[in-house]
């Protein structure tokens, strides 16, 4: 072989190596990229975190019955008895209702709807120690302090709620007994009580919660919270605050219950759509305006917000120069 055939040879031998090197380098490259990209890495920066409507949790897994099933005869009777004081209170026993609002205003499709204190889930929890008054209570018990708090019986025309054994409590347990035909006693279901909504960095701010709630629930409860009354009497967009809401012993008068309730329900029909963030702006917003006075508060308000009021709500405070609690506006 002369020189030139052999430096050619030796050049083509070392193009051959250079390229299957090249080859095995660019197949590694590949690989790591892949490996790389599985582990969310990128080359690109990160992008600054959104604060997006966070995921709807799962709906309940628990189905009451249909209108449909409700049997005839006598307990057929008093359930649809129970439903209609539920959902057209002020008509149906509205002598005992002094906040003008119905069961269903804050306990949703009749008492189904998941995260909207559901009466399903309610029903198989009772009897129940509360803390609230320390004692346990029947469902009738329950039953009365909703109409001593959410309906402010206080200022209906009885001025109390309906006295024990009455056939409003009846009723009323039947209904929602047959809400729960299914349901295991005493057992935590998912979608009871409200959404238990995790708490913000920024915390929450009724000024905040202004503008939410311009742009988000004026349209239906009006930028006086005062809401949309029917003709009947009754309220399509229950009142928020003021003399025909709920007392500041109910349960929505807690920034995180209505939070929470916010958060899954609303805005109606449309609920899951505003952040965490406004969730708790607009609550804020809503349960720092003045309503009815806690009918525990015997003394002074200061006595009665470090009795029942130590944290959670706007009882007791100044905001924008009114003293909350003395159900004055």
């Amino acid at each position: 072989m002369s020189p030139n055939e052999s430096a050619g040879t030796e050049r083509r031998t070392f193009r051959a190596a250079a390229l299957l090197i090249g080859g095995v380098l660019a197949i590694l490259g590949l690989f790591v990229y892949l490996g790389m990209t599985q582990a969310g890495w990128s080359a690109r920066p990160a992008a600054a975190p959104t604060d997006k409507p966070t995921a709807r949790p799962e709906q309940a897994a628990f189905t009451p019955p249909s209108v449909d099933s409700i049997p005839d005869g006598p307990y057929g009777d008093a359930i649809r008895k129970g439903m209609a004081i539920f959902n057209d209170t002020q008509n149906q026993v509205g002598e005992y209702a002094g906040s003008k609002l119905k069961c269903s205003n804050c306990h949703l499709d009749s008492g189904r709807q998941p995260f909207a204190a559901p009466m399903w889930a309610a029903w198989v929890k009772y009897p129940s120690y509360r803390t609230k008054n320390e004692q346990i209570n029947t469902m009738e018990d329950r039953i009365s302090g909703c109409f001593t708090y959410s309906m402010n019986a206080q200022a209906s025309v009885k001025g109390k709620a309906p006295p024990p054994g009455d056939d409003i409590y009846r009723y009323l347990e039947t209904y929602f007994a047959w809400l729960a035909t299914g349901a295991k006693v005493g057992a935590d279901m998912p979608g009871q009580g409200y959404l238990a909504l995790p708490k913000t960095a920024l915390g929450y701010d009724p000024a905040r919660g202004q503008k939410v709630y311009e742009e988000n629930c004026a349209s239906c409860h009006e930028l006086t919270g005062e809401g949309q009354r029917l003709p009947n009497g009754s309220y399509d967009f229950p009142p928020l605050w003021g003399p025909n809401s709920f007392n500041w012993g109910a349960g929505m008068a807690k920034i995180s219950n209505a939070a929470g309730f916010i958060k899954y329900n609303m805005p109606f029909g449309n609920g899951n759509s505003l952040t965490d963030q406004q969730a708790w702006d607009v609550a804020a917003y809503v349960v720092s305006h003045e309503r009815p006075r806690d009918p525990r508060q015997t003394g002074s308000i200061e006595q009665a917000r470090a009795a029942h009021h130590k944290s959670g709500d706007y009882y007791g405070q100044v905001v924008n120069g009114d003293l909350l609690g003395d159900g004055k506006p």
